[in-house]
């Protein structure tokens, strides 16, 4: 194995106070291992780039699904398209408390495309992208505005995040990542776009062990690689327990919402 292939701990080493630290967190491509060792690393002031930030009830929590408002204490920013979205049957409390009103947290809305379409442009060198979305609004503040064929555009800059924070299938030891179903989603251009890419994966394996044409990220662009320990409610094992444990909730909240319901009506 090479120099890339370390602890989540090691991984954690380079990461700084004030960093914007950029992830997928959606579903099963979301590196909650990785959250947990940022939690632990203790670095604040961070701008944290997500397209979904949400919190998730204590109970799917206890079963090792990722949250990443874990990492609300250590963020002076969040930038996504979904904050505080109901999820799960809704939310029982205001998890942002009182940090907006207070000046200690700032939120940037945007949505999911403009958001990736901004990581693309720091992977690819551009300068920016023109979107018409938010063009008339509150969005349009501060930014520069053009017409082009007569449509007006906003530019948005390109984000170039510090750190990636990315989840894959496997990885070779030069860092090559496949990746399964969905947990593609905004993994690849993150790893391609930040300064500082780490992934977390279930399994590593030798240069040449992995099908190319199955390659979607190609190894200059990671930096560390984590194996989750086969034991950790993130491993594979523990991932399916956990999503028999939402499919277990789901239910029952389908089950007490049709119980309410049949209630109301007699």
């Amino acid at each position: 194995m090479n120099g890339k292939v370390c602890t989540a701990a090691g991984a954690m080493a380079r990461v700084k106070d004030g960093d914007l630290v950029a992830a997928h967190n959606w579903g099963a491509g979301t590196p909650g291992y990785l959250y947990r060792a940022l939690v632990e690393r203790g670095v604040t002031d961070l701008t944290l780039c997500l397209n979904n930030f949400l919190p998730l009830p204590a109970e799917l929590n206890e079963q090792g699904l990722p949250d990443a408002t874990s990492l609300l204490p250590q963020a002076k920013k969040v930038i996504s398209a979904f904050i505080g979205t109901r999820a799960f049957g809704g939310m029982s409390s205001d998890f942002l408390g009182t940090r907006i009103e207070d000046g200690t947290l700032e939120i940037e809305s945007t949505t999911h495309g403009v958001l990736i379409e901004r990581l693309h442009a720091a992977a690819a060198g551009l300068g920016g992208i023109y979107s018409p979305i938010g063009v008339g609004t509150i969005v349009e503040g501060g930014k520069e505005k053009r017409v082009i064929d007569g449509v007006e555009y906003l530019l948005e800059a390109p984000m170039n995040p510090d750190v990636g924070l990315i989840k894959a299938d496997t990885a070779d030891t030069m860092g090559n990542l496949i990746y399964r179903g969905s947990a593609r989603g905004a993994n690849p251009v993150i790893a391609m776009a930040a300064k500082y890419t780490i992934v977390e994966v279930f399994d590593v394996v030798e240069p040449g062990e992995l099908d190319p044409n199955a390659v979607v990220t190609p190894g200059i662009y990671v930096d560390r690689i984590v194996k989750i320990p086969p034991d950790d409610k993130a491993s594979r094992t523990g991932r399916l327990a956990a999503i028999e444990a939402v499919i277990t909730y789901r239910l029952t909240q389908m089950a007490v919402a049709a119980a309410n319901a049949e209630g109301g009506q007699s």
